[in-house]
């Protein structure tokens, strides 16, 4: 078992930055990747980042391309999500997942979720 436990989110305006952070604990070396997912009431959950745990590839969703990085810290079993230039379309709650996807776009492929950090970007 893994458990997450994610924060930064909060309230921002169009234009401006914010960091998220996800904390892994329990069984991490079973972690194979990390990921940031985000959903909203009217979508379904969407990817918008993922990391490769000891390799470190990094893969991004088009719609926060040239503006969102992700990256860890192996020693603290963390994942962070720097978040510039944000936008009023990036409005959602955002988790952290991780586990052995196969496919680390799609959330249905990941173990382990934590429980959602909401980011509400006002224009």
């Amino acid at each position: 078992q893994v458990q997450l436990v994610e924060s930064g989110g909060g309230l921002v305006q169009a234009g401006r930055s914010l960091r998220l952070s996800c904390a892994a604990s329990g069984s991490t070396f079973s972690i194979q990747a990390m990921g940031w997912f985000r959903q909203t009431p009217r979508k379904e959950r969407e990817f918008v980042a993922a990391i490769v745990w000891k390799g470190g590839d990094i893969y991004y969703g088009d719609s926060v391309k040239g503006r969102f990085t992700i990256s860890r810290d192996s020693a603290k079993n963390t994942v962070y999500l720097q978040m510039n230039s944000l936008k009023p379309e990036d409005t959602a709650v955002y988790y952290c997942a991780t586990g052995f996807p196969a496919r680390l776009g799609f959330a249905s492929d990941y173990d382990y979720w934590g429980q959602g950090t909401q980011v509400h970007v006002s224009s």
